[in-house]
């Protein structure tokens, strides 16, 4: 274990004071360390997407490099095996203590309400945490194909490496009893033991004023059975935050966002964005909400109930807002509307499910436009295809005439994104359904209207979500996962798409992995790839 006065806590503690000292939303999760051996890395990945502007860039990246990852030098190294379906990214601890060994660690969640700390190098089990109560199975999927058969672990947890003692991993888990009552739970768990923290777990429960969807004497109440927490984890402020889907679109469900204090994991605030209407789920495909250092959160909300009535600021004004793109404040600790965009046919967008929420968002860094002028810009798309920009200091709102946003880029994909984007040197890399992988450089704080360069190879159904790794600016690489039946890892050069450097299918068996898994973020750190499957985790590396 890590003792409190252990030097490799001080430099964690050190690191993660820069990262999570008042919001840190767009800082990267990265440290340095002196390694006790070289096999140990010196980056960490703690939430999904890598940081809270959701950029999906690990920039210390020193070993792959478009040199060597190559079908000759490159390949599945091993697989380690779990009890369930990962959906959730696999998060990275790097130089960990456990049981007087350090250690590189995986952690690992399954939809059999499994969590895993692996060794990062050999896949040994260092700990295995089942989060099921006395009596309890994983959820049935609800009638819903979306996660089947099960529903576990499903959303990407959170590392907070100051938390107690030694670091704390925050996760919800979804579970049954033989009497068919459904269980949402916040968890709170050692990342050296995987013991649960005092206070966890915590029961999800919540009501909020409003007549809408599962209303009772004017307020909506949280139905555990109705929801599944799909879209990673946030943390800002010493609060986790927690954001809700639907199972497809069953009613009765609305647009639920929870933060509980990280330490307590008391519920330290409530906000319903659809508390008159229906809808306006949060799911993204995954992708956690993202944040900047003024403690903002942004996310896309799914179809629902808009308010095209608005009040004297622009706001719908029963507080309805499906199918947009959102920002809230987090001022007093208190959940709060600040701003929002949505498109002008935003009500026949929700009606034909057509809805912005099944994409993630991204924040950009500070950009100059063409008066010199500085832009804080976020970038989302959803089901029509068009990609948007919203200025994050005037999102725009609603318009009944005209879309009001920064810049937004029709046909810009040429299928419905169910995916993340990724931004590195200044290119936003998009991968919609069966579509190719597409680069968009950003000029004056305005992203190209066509791609600057293309994959070749198109991905079906979902799509697929980029990762990066890098060396600071240098060695890009583009990798993304593809589902079907046999499953891929791909790989490009992040400065022309058009060069694949390798495919997990292009060497026979050698380096498949099985059926593919959807809305898989690949996490790429300390010179390996690991992609989430049905069944486990495939390890990419050198093959030497």
């Amino acid at each position: 274990m890590i003792v409190p006065n252990h030097p490799l806590r001080s430099r964690l503690m050190t690191w993660a004071a820069l990262l999570l000292a008042g919001c840190g939303g767009t800082s990267s999760s990265n440290f340095t360390i002196t390694p006790p051996a070289p096999v140990l890395s010196t980056y960490s990945v703690l939430t999904y997407h890598n940081d809270n502007a959701r950029d999906g860039v690990n920039n210390l990246e020193k070993v792959l490099t478009p040199v060597n990852v190559n079908a000759v030098q490159f390949g599945k190294i091993g697989f380690f095996a779990v009890d369930g379906k990962v959906d959730a990214q696999p998060l990275f601890l790097p130089s960990l203590q456990i049981a007087n060994d350090t250690h590189n660690v995986l952690y690992v969640a399954t939809e059999h309400d499994s969590l895993y700390a692996l060794d990062a190098d050999t896949g040994t089990v260092l700990w295995h945490a089942s989060l099921l109560r006395t009596g309890e199975t994983p959820s049935d999927d609800r009638g819903c194909s979306q996660v089947t058969p099960e529903i576990g672990i499903t959303a990407t947890p959170i590392i907070d490496p100051m938390a107690g003692s030694h670091g704390v991993i925050y996760l919800v888990a979804m579970s049954k009893d033989g009497s068919g009552h459904y269980f949402q739970r916040l968890y709170a768990l050692d990342v050296t033991t995987g013991a649960e923290m005092p206070g966890s777990p915590v029961a999800i429960q919540a009501t909020y004023p409003g007549s809408g969807d599962n209303s009772i004497g004017g307020s909506i109440v949280f139905d555990p059975a109705q929801y599944e927490e799909r879209a990673g984890l946030l943390r800002l402020n010493n609060t986790i935050y927690l954001t809700w889907a639907s199972h497809c679109d069953n009613r009765p469900y609305t647009g639920w966002i929870m933060g509980y204090d990280q330490t307590t994991l008391a519920q330290a605030s409530v906000l319903n964005i659809s508390p008159n209407g229906e809808g306006a789920s949060i799911w993204q495909s995954g992708a956690g909400p993202a944040a900047d250092s003024e403690c903002n959160i942004y996310f896309l909300a799914a179809n629902g109930t808009f308010d095209t009535s608005l009040d004297a600021n622009g706001f719908p004004s029963q507080g309805d807002y499906g199918n947009a793109f959102m920002k809230l404040s987090t001022v007093g600790g208190k959940l709060a509307v600040a701003d929002y965009f949505t498109m002008t046919n935003t009500l026949a967008e929700s009606a034909a499910d057509e809805d912005l929420g099944s994409g993630g968002a991204i924040l950009l860094p500070d950009l100059q436009d063409a008066s010199g002028t500085t832009r804080h810009l976020a970038v989302g798309a959803g089901k029509d295809q068009t990609i948007y920009v919203p200025n994050r200091d005037n999102m725009g709102k609603w318009h009944s005439f005209i879309d009001h946003i920064w810049q937004e880029i029709p046909s810009g994909l040429a299928g419905s994104e169910f995916a993340t984007p990724a931004y590195f040197n200044g290119v936003v890399y998009y991968g919609a359904v069966g579509d190719v992988l597409r680069a968009f450089r950003i000029t004056d704080a305005t992203l190209s209207t066509s791609p600057v360069s293309q994959t070749i190879h198109s991905f079906p159904y979902p799509g697929a979500t980029p990762s990066i790794s890098a060396n600071g600016t240098a060695d890009g690489i583009v990798w993304v996962a593809e589902n079907g039946s046999v499953a891929g890892l791909y790989a490009y050069d992040a400065a022309n798409l058009a060069h694949e450097l390798y495919d997990s299918n292009q060497s026979g068996s050698r380096d498949q992995f099985g059926a593919g898994n959807k809305f898989i973020t690949p996490t790429v750190v300390n010179g390996k790839v690991y992609v989430g499957t049905t069944d486990g985790v495939a390890v990419f590396g050198l093959l030497h």
